[in-house]
Parts: C-alpha cells; structure tokens; sequence
C-alpha cells in the first residue's frame, strides 16, 4: 500500500474535485484522510476586502456583521466532511476523514507527520488576498512540512499559487 495522502479542505469536494484526486493518485493505492477544520479561524477584515475584491459587496458587508456561532460551524464541517468522503469514496485505498479543531494547518502537518503522508492537499476557494501575499494553507503548510504541497482550488481544476 502506498503512503497516506492528507488532504484539508474548507469547502465540500464534489465531482470535479474527485477528478483531481483520482488523477493525483495516478491509479494507485494510497489511502485518502480528509481534513475538515471545525473553524476557519478567517480574519474579519482579509474576508472583507476578499469579498469585495470578488465584486461580492453584499456578503462583505454580510460577513462583517455576522456573529460566530461554534455549534453552527461545527454543524456545517460534519456536512462539508459528509459531502468530501462521499464525492472521493472507492478512489485510493480508502478514504477517511476527521473533523479538526484548532488551527487547520498546524492539525494537517500534525497529521502528515503522525501518518507519514507521502503528499499533502490544500483544497480551498480562491483567497485574493491570502493567495496573493502567500498566507494561505498551503503556503504555511508547505513552510511548515518543507515538502511541497498542492494547492488546489475547490471545484475545478485550477492550481492554486504556494
């Protein structure tokens, strides 16, 4: 069996997502774990100016004002992680998946680590300015692990710049 593929995502993987996984797996064995953060731990303000680099001015304005509910992120994180072990089940050798609290990619190097994952995914939605100033997943993933990681974006077939 080939070595564990850790994979953190923030969004649901569907069918597009599984068309990468499987090409990354290259007909091979390895087992897939999913990684679901219980909480995005975004900032307000990179959110915001995000959103409006988007053109999405109602949701930025939206997403300023809104509260943390924790029972209402954990809820949305057990369906996201529903969602990604069904749209990758029966590729590799197995596909598991936990929910993880803290800090997303401190549990994902946690996890390559403890695994001895020969490959690490982030798969994300665009982050303008994360993604433009290299603060996002898999950039510090990627700093942290001193392995490349692939970063991909959510729903297409788009690499993402780490």
């Amino acid at each position: 069996m080939s070595d564990p593929i850790v994979i953190l995502t923030e969004e649901p993987l569907g069918a597009d997502d599984r068309v990468n996984i499987k090409a990354l797996l290259a007909g091979g064995d390895a087992p897939l774990v999913v990684l679901v953060p219980a909480s995005t731990e975004r900032h307000i303000l990179v959110d915001f100016l995000e959103n409006l680099s988007l053109l999405e001015v109602s949701k930025a304005f939206r997403e300023l004002t809104a509260h943390s509910d924790p029972a209402g992120e954990r809820a949305e994180a057990a369906e996201t992680l529903a969602a990604s072990l069904a749209a990758l089940a029966g590729l590799g050798g197995g596909v598991t998946g936990e929910i993880v609290e803290g800090k997303a990619v401190d549990s994902m190097v946690a996890r390559v680590k403890e695994l001895g994952a020969g490959q690490a995914v982030v798969i994300t939605r665009p982050h303008a300015v994360a993604d433009t100033f290299h603060t996002d997943w898999a950039t510090k993933a990627q700093d942290k692990l001193g392995l490349p990681v692939l970063h991909l974006y959510a729903g297409s077939g788009f690499i993402g710049d780490s």
